[in-house]
């Protein structure tokens, strides 16, 4: 299925990847080491929320087996139908995550996943705003994205198709602390996909926590 503009739909590629999308990433272990911060960090019974939660695992697996109230939100179908099956314990929705609706201070935690790469850099700037307002005072926030410096650039991600935006590692870094975060720890490395089409790419995960007093602006 296609966009407005005949380009693929954003859920489309991962439709179509399935647990192929878990296996590829699932030898990450800076993610592995993401979600144990901010495990660290959060008080018993945290509500979190997944943004891009895919098949479930490892991120919502991992915080609901902690105890932790766990809502999972993802464009594609066929992940959230996965993500429901695997992990029970937590809560996931259809929907893009810039039509969600998000209460202001509700969450204690947001995960943000590599989920970012199929909006414009405006978009994804937007919606780090929206998270940052979602969170309590001094709630925690993980982002991770591939630092590349590019915008709307027609690529093949598994052998799909795909369009995407992104930011070098500076810029990404002042997307989030612009939102009012505080990036706590960051780590960049390379990592090749357990896929035979992919190639090696460049990781950045910022650990943040917003700063009491911010309150982005749209």
């Amino acid at each position: 299925m296609t966009d407005q503009q005949g380009r693929p739909r954003p859920g489309a590629v991962f439709d179509a990847l399935g647990t192929a999308y878990e296996k590829a990433f699932a030898g990450s272990p800076a993610h592995r080491r993401s979600l144990e911060w901010l495990l660290r960090r959060l008080a018993p019974g945290s509500r979190v929320l997944d943004v891009g939660s895919g098949t479930g695992r490892p991120t919502a697996q991992t915080l609901a087996a902690a105890g932790h109230e766990v809502l999972g939100v993802d464009v594609s179908p066929v992940m959230v139908e996965l993500a429901a099956r695997q992990v029970p314990a937590a809560s996931f929705r259809c929907a893009d995550i810039r039509d969600v609706p998000l209460a202001d201070g509700s969450f204690d935690a947001v995960c943000v996943y590599f989920s970012l790469l199929q909006m414009s850099r405006a978009e994804q700037a937007g919606v780090v705003r929206r998270l940052v307002r979602a969170l309590t005072p001094s709630g925690h926030l993980v982002l991770a994205t591939v630092p590349i410096d590019l915008e709307d650039v027609e690529g093949v991600f598994m052998g799909h198709p795909v369009r995407v935006s992104s930011f070098g590692a500076g810029d990404f870094t002042a997307v989030a602390e612009e939102a009012g975060l505080e990036v706590l720890d960051r780590e960049e490395l390379l990592f090749t996909p357990d896929h035979p089409e992919a190639q090696p790419e460049p990781h950045l995960f910022l650990h943040c926590r917003r700063l009491p007093a911010a309150v982005p602006a749209d």
